[in-house]
């Protein structure tokens, strides 16, 4: 609803040009999640979709049609309340769904007794990094900005261990 992901999108073509961000980015909601997902899935290496983190319309749309779901969250108490009923959905839609620890620091007491109440946390997590703000205004990822940075490891671990999920790796 908060239009980020189609703004840095927009910021890419305006750095590398329209059609050249390396990304097709198309920007929908509701049912159509699924047409769409259906129309781009054999000419695509990869769909990412990216909804709101609740159970409304957008988020169902988008987890009956995932192979993978991943739920970023930062390790608070809301934030633990408020992604169980995605989860759950998930879940009972019989996909494999995955938390990715968002601005977690694992020296940080609370983040590991959050962390330690899920199941089903992946090993790879964000740090609280400058970084991932700060390429967005670029039109970049971490990986771009700072290939050799703490968020870039971060950042390929994350997708390591994705492809894993997934069995392409």
């Amino acid at each position: 609803p908060q239009g980020s992901l189609s703004h840095w999108h927009t910021l890419r073509e305006q750095r590398f040009g329209e059609g050249y961000t390396g990304i097709n980015f198309v920007s929908m909601s509701g049912w159509r999640v699924s047409s769409s997902v259906f129309q781009y899935e054999h000419n695509s290496d990869f769909i990412i979709i990216d909804s709101p983190p609740h159970t409304d319309t957008e988020a169902k749309s988008a987890i009956r049609v995932a192979h993978l779901v991943i739920v970023p969250m930062q390790p608070s108490p809301t934030d633990l309340w408020a992604t169980k009923a995605t989860i759950d959905f998930a879940k009972a839609s019989h996909k494999e769904v995955k938390v990715l620890l968002n601005r977690y620091n694992p020296n940080s007491k609370i983040g590991r007794e959050i962390a330690a109440q899920m199941d089903d946390v992946m090993d790879a997590h964000f740090g609280n990094r400058v970084l991932f703000t700060s390429c967005l205004l670029q039109g970049k990822c971490v990986t771009e900005t700072n290939p050799h940075s703490p968020a870039a490891t971060e950042v390929k671990a994350a997708l390591t261990e994705m492809m894993t999920l997934l069995k392409l790796e």
